[in-house]
C-alpha cells in the first residue's frame, strides 16, 4: 500500500503541493487528477524518490522510497523518456538490468508483453523508426516490465488509437488483479471513470475532491435526465429544479438539482406517446471536475 501523508512541497516561495494525503491499497487503481500545474507531475517525483519533498511522510508497504524499493516501482511518464538510437531490446536491458531483472527474465517479460501489445517484429527494431503509438507501447512495456508493485500511468493513451487502448487497458486490469496499486492521471474523464476505484482531484497543489468515486457521485447534487422523444424545450426549463436542457438530434439532456425533481420532469412527459426513451444518470466525472476546479479558481 502506498500512503501520502501531510505532504508539502516548495519550491523556493512558491508552494507547489499543499499537505497532500491519500493512500493506494493493493489491487486498487487511484485518480490523480487537475489541470497543468495543479501539482501532479511534482507528487509522482515524490513518489518515486525523483524529488525531496519539503513536508510529510510518503511510504511503500510501510517503508520509505528508497533505492531498496524503486526496483518495485513502475513509471510511465508523459513526456517520451526512451533511448531512441537504441533497439527495442537493448532498451528493455539496460532499463531491465536497472531494476535487477536477469537477461533471462527481461527476454521473458518482453516477449510476452510485446506479443500482448501485437508488435512481437519490432524487438530488434530501433525505436526511432516506429511510430508514435508503437513508442507508446514500448515506453509502456519498459514501465511494467519488472512487474511492479506501484505502478504510476501518466497520460498512458497518448498517440494510440482505440484498438490499442483496448490492448492497454487489458494489460492494466491484469496487473490491478495481480494486486499492483496504480496511479493514473489522465485529462480523459472517460478513462478515469473506467479505471479508478477512488481518486483526488488538484487545484494549485490543493485538494478540492477527494473519495471514492462512486460515493462522489452519489453526493453530487446534479443528476441527469435523457430524454428522447418529441418535447418542448422551454417548457421543460420552467420546471422548478430544472437547471439546463440540452438538446442534440432529438435527444434531451435535463440537468436537475436533485432527484426530487425526477417526478416533476416525468409527470411532464408521461402523457406524450412519442417519448422513447426517459433515463435519469448519475453526474459524469467530466461535470464533477469541471465544477469542483471552476469553483477553487473562483475563490
Amino acid at each position: 500500500m502506498l500512503k501520502v501523508e501531510n505532504v508539502t512541497k516548495y519550491y523556493g516561495t512558491n508552494k507547489a503541493v499543499d499537505n497532500l494525503n491519500f493512500e493506494v491499497k493493493d489491487g486498487e487503481i487511484f485518480g490523480l487528477l487537475g489541470i497543468n500545474g495543479a501539482g501532479k507531475t511534482t507528487t509522482f517525483r515524490m513518489i518515486t524518490g525523483l524529488l525531496d519533498k519539503t513536508e510529510g511522510n510518503i511510504t511503500f508497504d510501510g517503508k520509505k522510497i528508497d533505492y531498496n524499493v524503486t526496483d518495485k516501482i513502475g513509471f510511465l511518464t508523459e513526456e517520451r523518456s526512451l533511448l531512441t538510437k537504441l533497439t527495442v531490446i537493448e532498451q528493455a536491458k539496460l532499463y531491465g538490468g536497472l531494476k535487477g531483472l536477469t537477461e533471462t527474465e527481461i527476454n521473458e517479460r518482453l516477449d510476452y508483453l510485446l506479443e500482448r501489445l501485437e508488435i512481437p517484429e519490432y524487438k530488434t527494431r530501433k525505436i526511432k523508426e516506429l511510430s508514435k503509438g508503437n513508442q507508446q507501447k514500448i515506453q509502456f512495456i519498459m514501465a511494467i516490465l519488472n512487474k511492479p508493485k506501484l505502478l504510476i500511468l501518466d497520460e498512458p493513451f497518448s498517440g494510440l488509437d482505440p484498438i490499442n487502448i483496448e490492448l492497454f487497458k487489458s494489460l492494466i486490469m491484469e496487473l490491478k488483479k495481480d494486486g499492483t496499486s496504480i496511479i493514473f492521471s489522465s485529462h480523459r474523464m472517460d478513462h478515469v471513470e473506467y479505471f479508478c476505484d477512488a481518486l483526488v482531484i488538484l487545484v494549485k497543489g490543493r485538494t478540492v475532491l477527494e473519495g471514492y468515486l462512486k460515493e462522489i457521485k452519489e453526493g453530487f447534487r446534479k443528476k441527469n435526465i435523457i430524454i428522447e422523444g418529441s418535447v418542448n424545450e422551454s417548457e421543460l426549463k420552467k420546471i422548478k429544479g430544472v437547471l439546463k436542457v440540452e438538446e442534440n438530434k432529438g435527444v434531451f439532456t435535463v440537468s436537475i438539482e436533485n432527484n426530487n425533481v425526477v417526478s416533476s420532469v416525468f409527470d411532464y412527459i408521461k402523457n406524450k406517446k412519442d417519448i422513447t426513451k426517459f433515463v435519469v444518470e448519475e453526474p459524469t466525472l467530466n461535470e464533477i471536475f469541471i465544477e469542483k476546479v471552476g469553483e477553487s479558481y473562483e475563490k
